[in-house]
């Protein structure tokens, strides 16, 4: 795990006086437990919510019924909804949502075990991308975890 991410991840959001909230489906957790292995994140830190279920995701989280079935849950637009609503649900100025196919099963043709979409939302970015990812269950949540910590941080450092 890179560390330094996370520290500078913390040293942005402190430069805008933002604070930070995820959404997790796939990751379950993982992005709030290795953030805050940095000490002193509670200034910038507000929380998560993880949200494996759908219900979860439209109910806490305020993602559109239509959204889920038009796009599925492993999906940009459902990745974008989530972040947002993160940032409404933890009144957080920036969120990063995390949704996807860990495995070792649950994938399909048009969308494989290893495909993960993230989303970042703050005060003046909505940014989205996906990613298939290999090796297994852990391995998948670690690149997840990497890869939505650098879509945020390319936009902090952008603002």
């Amino acid at each position: 795990m890179d560390v330094n991410i996370a520290k500078e991840i913390l040293q942005e959001l402190r430069r805008h006086g933002w604070t930070l909230g995820f959404a997790e489906s796939c990751t379950g957790g993982l992005l709030s437990a290795e953030l805050t292995l940095n000490a002193g994140v509670s200034d910038v830190y507000r929380g998560a919510v993880v949200a494996y279920a759908n219900e979860v995701k439209v109910s806490i989280l305020g993602v559109a019924n239509s959204s889920l079935q038009s796009f599925g849950a492993v999906s940009e637009p459902v990745a974008k909804e989530m972040a947002k609503g993160a940032r409404r649900a933890l009144h957080a100025d920036c969120a990063v949502a995390v949704t996807g196919i860990a495995g070792p099963t649950g994938g399909t043709p048009d969308k494989p075990v290893g495909l993960v979409c993230l989303a970042a939302s703050g005060p003046n970015f909505e940014v989205s991308k996906s990613q298939i990812f290999s090796g297994d269950r852990r391995e998948i949540q670690q690149q997840s975890l990497l890869c939505g910590w650098r879509l945020l941080l390319e936009q902090l450092r952008l603002q």
